[in-house]
C-alpha cells in the first residue's frame, strides 16, 4: 500500500521529444534533424533516469505523451506542487502553451486517484512556468522563484498566498539559464548549489542573505553549461547529467553521492534531470533544518 509521503515524481515518456523550434539559446533544430540517432538516444537516457529514481524508491507517475508537443517531456514545468496542492503553469511561448491542458488533465487524474487534493490556476495574464521557475527549499521553508525570461515577478504573490510559504523572487540575467532550476538547486543537507553569474548582483546579494557562506556551493560556468544545477536531490543522492571533478569532489566531501545519468539529448533543448521530473509528494512540514538558514 502506498503511503502519502512516498517519494513520487511526474514524468512523460519522450516518444515525441525533439528539438523542433527555438525558445532558448540551447536549441538547434537543424542539428537535431541531421542526427538520425537523436530520438533513440533520448529514449535511452530518459529510461535510465526513470530507472534510477525507481531504484531510489520513487514511484513514477506518467503524463501521456502527445504528438506536436516535444517539450511535454519537461514535466517540471507542469505546475508548482506542495502540500498536495497544485498551481498549474502558464507558459510564455505559444509552442509550450499547448501543453497546459495536457498537464491539467494529468493533475485532475492524480486528484481522482487521491494523490493531489486541489488544482488551482493563475489569474489571467500572469505567467509562471511551474517548478522550473519555482524551486522549493525544504530547509528554509521557501520557494526560490526566477523571473524575467519565462515567468512574471508578480506571480510570486499567487504562490505565497496559495502555499503560505515565503517566496524569494530573483531576476535571471543570462538567457542560457532561463529558468531558476537551471541555475539553483537546494540540497537536502541545507546547502544551496547555484551559478552566481546567472543572477544579477542584487540577486546574488539576496542569496547571500538567505544562505550562510558555508552552505553556498558556487558552480563554475563549465558546470553551469552542463546544467549541473538542474539536478534531482533524493536524500543524500544527487542525480545530475554531468559534473566536473571539482564539483563532484566538493559534493562528495559534503556527504552526497553524485549519480551521473548522462542526458545530452535533453541538454540540446536546455533541460536536464530536474526538468524531466516533478516532485509530487513534497510537504512544507518537512522543514527540519531551519537553523541552518540565515535569519
Amino acid at each position: 500500500m502506498q503511503t502519502p509521503h512516498q517519494l513520487r515524481f511526474l514524468m512523460c515518456r519522450p516518444e515525441h521529444f525533439a528539438v523542433s523550434y527555438i525558445i532558448n539559446p540551447w536549441m538547434d533544430p537543424a542539428s537535431w534533424a541531421r542526427d538520425r540517432r537523436a530520438h533513440l538516444a533520448a529514449m535511452r537516457e530518459w529510461h535510465a533516469l526513470r530507472d534510477k529514481l525507481e531504484e531510489l524508491g520513487a514511484r513514477v507517475e506518467l503524463v501521456a505523451p502527445a504528438p506536436g508537443l516535444p517539450d511535454l517531456v519537461f514535466t517540471a514545468n507542469a505546475g508548482v506542487v506542495l502540500d498536495r496542492r497544485v498551481l498549474l503553469a502558464r507558459f510564455r511561448h505559444p509552442q509550450r502553451g499547448q501543453e497546459e491542458p495536457r498537464f491539467e488533465t494529468a493533475f485532475r487524474e492524480l486528484q481522482a486517484r487521491d494523490h493531489i487534493d486541489s488544482v488551482h490556476k493563475l489569474p489571467s495574464g500572469l505567467v509562471l512556468e511551474g517548478a522550473g521557475d519555482c524551486v522549493f527549499d525544504a530547509t528554509r521553508g521557501l520557494f526560490w522563484m526566477g523571473y524575467g525570461p519565462r515567468s512574471d515577478a508578480a506571480a510570486q504573490h499567487v504562490v505565497r498566498n496559495l502555499f503560505a510559504q515565503e517566496v524569494v523572487a530573483l531576476e535571471l540575467a543570462d538567457a542560457r539559464f532561463y529558468h531558476m532550476d537551471t541555475a539553483l538547486c537546494p540540497l537536502s543537507g541545507g546547502e544551496v548549489m547555484y551559478l552566481p553569474s546567472a543572477f544579477t548582483a542584487a540577486g546574488r546579494a539576496v542569496i547571500h542573505e538567505h544562505v550562510r557562506a558555508e552552505d553556498r556551493i558556487e558552480i563554475k560556468m563549465a558546470d553551469g553549461c552542463r546544467l549541473a544545477a538542474n539536478a534531482v536531490c533524493v536524500g543524500r543522492s544527487l542525480i545530475m547529467s554531468a559534473a566536473s571533478t571539482r564539483l563532484r569532489t566538493e559534493l562528495t566531501a559534503r556527504g552526497y553521492r553524485v549519480v551521473e545519468i548522462p542526458l545530452p539529448s535533453f541538454l540540446r533543448s536546455g533541460g536536464s534531470a530536474f526538468c524531466l521530473t516533478l516532485r509530487l509528494d513534497r510537504h512544507s512540514r518537512e522543514v527540519g533544518a531551519s537553523e541552518r538558514a540565515v535569519a
